[in-house]
């Protein structure tokens, strides 16, 4: 008598079903701990850059950002990114809504790029949260209509207008420097996402009228950006915080002043404790300290592409890029605007610098990037998934 199929799923069938997140693995636990201690050593910088002056404060609030930031990273990497993307236009929205609140805000230093929080807790930055919902909308949007924007370039006008909206929303809130971050991290995403170079090649042809057009849109303006090549020249007005920024890496020469002991964080470099953190890094820990620091930015980018290139569908795969590019790109530009190879711009320094907004952001982006590292799609064994071999079953009989 022929044997009649099971239409019961097998103790190890049913395994094959089980939840696609697999214990951490060996990238995600080093980018772990690369992260966490770049945190603490932001923390240690900001308690030596504010005992003297601000006092403890700013610390405790900091220490409270990266709560919040850690139990985010928690929970994204708990629900998994493929859950959480395709909630990524209510994102969207949202960082929309913040940007125009935020320009009828009161501005801080002539931007409108921050709303206060009652309460003295501090300021959130809007622009922060939507440079993460771009990242999301455009990892769950591009893949789903890859054939579609290959086929025709009309079909990339409704994310390229998106982006616009949010691009735009964030340069009238006077912060030219997150939106030129934001537009080459766009650009990186397209480019990774496999848009015909043909495509996205003409904005390049753009980048070089960009100092034309801030030349003759605000003169203001590009005597600021512009004081960079010379900046012992305008050490009185618009070079007056790289100049002293130059100064304090200078002094402190390879092995520092020593620990706390800065002199220009009391009285002379504005902002010390945020954009130019490092300045008073170099300055008390000497350029030996910049070094390793920048060895830890870059073993970090080297991770987040490792898991990128692992991701196992696209989706996490131009998500990781995508944040990848958005912290490594904001690590450059602090660096090198401390050190005065680019325009004075307020970034800054991942996980390091005083910063709400900053720190939330960029350690719920390292908790996706754990999502996905961890991620491991639907399992199968030995190459067979359960509904072939069910078929294979049946054959036999």
């Amino acid at each position: 008598m022929r044997k009649l199929p099971s239409i019961s799923h097998t103790q190890r069938e049913k395994k094959m079903h089980k939840k696609s997140f697999t214990p951490p693995q060996k990238s995600g636990i080093i980018l772990v701990f690369i992260v966490m201690g770049l945190v603490l050593f932001g923390l240690t910088m900001l308690y030596s850059t504010t005992s003297g002056s601000i006092g403890a404060s700013l610390l405790v609030k900091q220490v409270f950002w990266i709560s919040i930031g850690i139990t985010g990273a928690t929970i994204v990497n708990f629900i998994g990114y493929k859950k959480i993307l395709p909630y990524s236009s209510y994102l969207i929205w949202a960082s929309c809504i913040l940007l125009i609140l935020a320009r009828f805000s009161r501005p801080i230093n002539g931007a409108y790029r921050w709303i206060r929080i009652p309460g003295g807790i501090g300021n959130i930055q809007p622009s922060e949260l939507a440079k993460l919902a771009i990242v999301l909308f455009l990892a769950y949007y591009l893949p789903k209509h890859q054939r579609q924007i290959n086929s025709s370039i009309k079909n990339l006008i409704y994310p390229l207008f998106v982006c616009g909206i949010v691009l735009l929303l964030i340069l009238i809130g006077k912060d030219l420097g997150t939106a030129i971050l934001l537009a080459a991290v766009i650009w990186i995403i397209l480019f990774v996402s496999g848009v015909k170079f043909r495509i996205i090649f003409p904005p390049l042809l753009l980048v070089p009228a960009i100092p034309i057009i801030l030349k003759y849109y605000s003169r203001v303006r590009w005597v600021r950006i512009t004081s960079f090549l010379n900046p012992e020249r305008y050490q009185q007005s618009t070079g007056y915080q790289l100049w002293l920024s130059i100064l304090a890496i200078g002094s402190g020469s390879w092995t520092g002043l020593g620990f706390a002991k800065s002199r220009m964080k009391a009285e002379y470099l504005p902002e010390a404790h945020t954009d130019f953190i490092l300045s008073i890094v170099g300055e008390e820990l000497g350029f030996i300290a910049l070094l390793i620091l920048i060895l830890a930015y870059t073993t970090f980018l080297i991770l987040s592409v490792y898991i990128s290139t692992r991701a196992k569908n696209k989706e996490g795969m131009i998500l990781g890029f995508g944040l990848s590019a958005m912290i490594a790109l904001q690590a450059i530009i602090n660096i090198g605007v401390v050190s005065g190879a680019f325009p004075t711009k307020g970034m800054p320094a991942p996980f390091i610098s005083y910063g709400g907004s900053n720190i939330i952001i960029c350690l719920i982006s390292v908790g996706f990037l754990l999502s996905i590292s961890n991620y491991r799609g639907i399992k199968k064994e030995s190459g067979v998934t359960a509904s072939s071999k069910l078929t294979r079953n049946k054959l036999q009989t």
